[in-house]
Parts: structure tokens; sequence; C-alpha cells
């Protein structure tokens, strides 16, 4: 069966093995290279491709390393093609592909970076979402608008409820005492703190989370306003 693995790096990143047939596996932002060639030598993986959804050093700071050790290709946002280190082919809005029998389909969305991307594969109901969506919260705005993320997670939005969410960091405990004070009468988002909290105190990661507990616990996901986006937005800035 395909498996998806969560590679903790650096401080509270997440980088991502997706594991096809025959032990050869896909590397999804790689931010540090000890802990993924570690794991990968351990379980024996052959990779085959490097996936960026964003050019930030924390997602993309292994690709050279990783790319002369194995001969694989770098695959991001063609928007930031000039800013990824090794990047061989950029992808737009729309666009698809394949890879250890898996399909990849492309979505832009800017507001984190202009060009920032991320990777939803149906067959294994995932959605890697870099630095755009996180559980109980989105990314911070730090090239793109507020119109720019509420229109990128209008997108999401539209995909099956029974994704699964794969974000850049764990960040989830701390969305959620946000969460907490927009909704502080919305019960999923108190039993999904509960259990985050668990998992934390246990070292354990908050994800994948399923975009169905994200459309019921996530304050970002929850207005269907930009303005109100906006407000929420910059709340979550002076938290």
């Amino acid at each position: 069966m395909p498996a998806i693995h969560i590679i903790p790096v650096l401080r509270d990143n997440y980088c991502y093995i997706i594991e096809g047939k025959d032990r050869h596996c896909i590397i999804v932002d790689p931010g540090q290279v000890v802990p993924l060639t570690s794991f990968i030598s351990h379980n024996g993986f052959i990779p085959t491709l490097i996936l960026n959804t964003h050019h930030h050093a924390d997602h993309v700071a292994g690709n050279a390393d990783l790319k002369q050790r194995y001969g694989i290709p770098v695959f991001g946002p063609a928007k930031e093609s000039g800013l990824i280190p090794h990047m061989d082919k950029g992808f737009e809005d729309g666009q698809n592909f394949s890879e250890c029998g898996f399909h990849f389909d492309v979505i832009e969305t800017p507001g984190h970076t202009n060009g920032h991307i991320v990777f939803y594969a149906p067959e294994l109901q995932a959605l890697f979402a870099g630095d755009t969506l996180f559980s109980m919260g989105c990314g911070r705005l730090i090239e793109g608008s507020a119109d720019d993320m509420f229109t990128s997670l209008q997108k999401l939005k539209l995909l099956p409820e029974e994704t699964g969410i794969y974000c850049g960091h764990e960040y989830t405990e701390a969305n959620g005492f946000f969460a907490q004070t927009i909704e502080p009468d919305n019960a999923d988002i108190k039993t999904r703190l509960i259990d985050v909290s668990k998992l934390r105190a246990n070292g354990q990661p908050t994800l994948p989370v399923t975009l169905a507990l994200e459309l019921k616990t996530n304050p970002f996901l929850r207005t269907n306003e930009a303005k109100k986006f906006a407000e929420l937005r910059l709340r979550k800035d002076q938290f």
C-alpha cells in the first residue's frame, strides 16, 4: 500500500516522502537534508523526484544536495523559477503530471508567496499544502495580499472533504488557541484542541487532517467574505 511519511525537520517544518511501488518515492519540500537521507537510507527507498511548493529556504534548502545525491529532478512553481535553486521544471495552475504511479494536480495558491503552488494527489486523497493552508490556520501574507490568500483558500475548499491536508509546519496547537478566540462556542474546535494537545504531548504530529474537519474548525476556511478574512488574518498576526 502507498504511504506518506512525515519527516520533521528544522524547528517546526514537515517534509514528506511519498512512497510508491518498489520503494520508489517522491520528496516534498526538503528543508533539511540529513533527516531525509537517513530515513531514505534506513528504508531502502529510491527517490525519483523533488517537489517544491514555494521558494522559502526552509522548503528548498535540500534541493542541491538531494538532486546531486540521487540524480533526480526538481519540480516547483513556474512563477518562482528564478528563486528556487536547481529547479528543472515549473508548473502553473491547472497543469498536472504523474510520478511513482500517482497523478498530481497543480493548484496556484498565491498569498504566502506570489507563486506558491500546492499539489493535490487524488489517488492518495492528499493535498501537499506547503505554507498556504495549515490546520486551523493559513499562511502569513509575506508577498501576496489578503485577497490573494482568500481566493486561494476558496479554491482548496472545493476539494473532496475526505482529502488529507499535509501542511508545511506544525502550527496546529497555536492556531487552535486563536481559533477558539474567534469561535469560543465551537465544540469541534474544543474537541480538536484536546486531541491536538494529546498528540503534541506525546511528540506526535497533528497531521494529516481532513478537509472535512478543517471546514468545521478553521476560521480562515469558515468565512466566505474577503473582508472578514482580511480582518481575521490581521488579528492572527497580532495574536
